[in-house]
């Protein structure tokens, strides 16, 4: 696992938080389809993919027999298959996965990493800029998908919840996503790169694989309640057991918290201790002109608004997502 900082003035975060940037890359991609898709599906991610419906948009893990998170995915619904999107480094792990988990006879799986782009459009105006541009239609509501048919290709469009570090999700063809872009240029949408993806995901408090989420890390421990990652309505899945007791009859022995140094200097990777003890390690910094943001997950025993030190500095833990106290206060 390795801890993963970023450098970024203030300038590109006003961009950020008052604005719109779209962000296009390659993430893993896979295509599932087949009789048995669904049902197949449903039983191995943590979250519910048959209450939502078809053209709807569900994030969600697959886990460990022992509860553990293995790779994380944005899943699109549609009608004649489902896409799942996740992060490059999860790409063989989901192969491996799929080859033992699917049987093909029932859900046929295709690798179109590389075959396709994903447009994540980020920011705070990000929904704003998206209904006053020319892209139409567009979902009516967070969690639902439309597909849109261009001259170059067909897109598929999902509205992400309130929670996300995105407004909106696209994949489909490089040359539909260049359409995409076009029509959302119009709208004041400024291209941006993956360090704009990544400041808007520590800000959000939103856990990364390999960072955050390594070999050992239940759902619980990253969020996932508050993040719409999991359903303890379901029924059964892979690795269900584990969340679920942890949900009905106990609790995790770390939470992910953010932190905040009054300086910008980076120290990912640094132990976290209060009173001496180990409490933590830090993931995931972004540094800005005059302070640093962390995340961390730390025990549970550590509450917002106590100071930890790490590399030798103090910080203060903080309840994610970060918000203005934290960034201008």
């Amino acid at each position: 696992m390795s801890p993963r900082e970023l450098t970024y003035d203030r300038r590109r975060l006003e961009r950020l938080r008052r604005g719109a940037v779209l962000v296009v890359g390659e993430p893993a991609v896979f295509w599932v389809e087949g009789p048995g898709a669904l049902p197949c599906l449903q039983g191995l991610l943590t979250n519910d993919l048959e209450k939502p419906g078809e053209h709807s948009l569900v994030y969600g893990a697959l886990l460990t027999p022992k509860g553990a998170i293995v790779v994380d995915y944005w899943v699109f619904r549609e009608p004649e298959r489902f896409v799942l999107i996740a992060p490059i480094n999860g790409r063989m792990a989901s192969v491996d996965l799929f080859q033992r988990q699917l049987p093909p006879r029932l859900a046929r799986v295709s690798d179109a990493t590389g075959q396709v782009e994903v447009a994540w459009l980020v920011g705070g105006q990000a929904f704003a800029a998206l209904a006053r541009s020319s892209v139409k239609p567009v979902p009516d509501t967070a969690g639902r998908t439309v597909a849109l048919e261009y001259t170059h290709g067909r897109l598929l469009l999902g509205l992400a919840h309130e929670a996300a570090p995105f407004a909106a999700i696209a994949v489909g063809p490089r040359t539909a996503i260049r359409d995409f872009a076009r029509l959302l240029d119009g709208a004041g949408v400024e291209a941006g790169t993956p360090e704009d993806a990544e400041a808007a995901r520590i800000l959000a408090g939103w856990p990364a694989l390999g960072a955050e989420i390594d070999e050992r890390t239940l759902p619980q421990e990253v969020r996932y309640d508050e993040v719409g990652g999991v359903s303890y309505t379901k029924g059964c899945y892979v690795g269900q057991e584990t969340v679920a007791r942890l949900h009905f009859r106990g609790h995790t022995n770390r939470e992910l918290r953010g932190l905040v140094w009054r300086d910008g200097a980076g120290l990912s990777g640094a132990e976290i201790t209060a009173s001496d003890r180990q409490v933590g390690t830090v993931r995931s910094t972004l540094a800005l002109d005059d302070r640093l943001l962390g995340l961390a997950p730390l025990r549970r025993e550590i509450s917002v608004g106590d100071e930890v030190e790490a590399g030798g500095r103090r910080a203060r833990v903080v309840a994610l997502p970060f918000g203005s106290e934290d960034l201008d206060g």
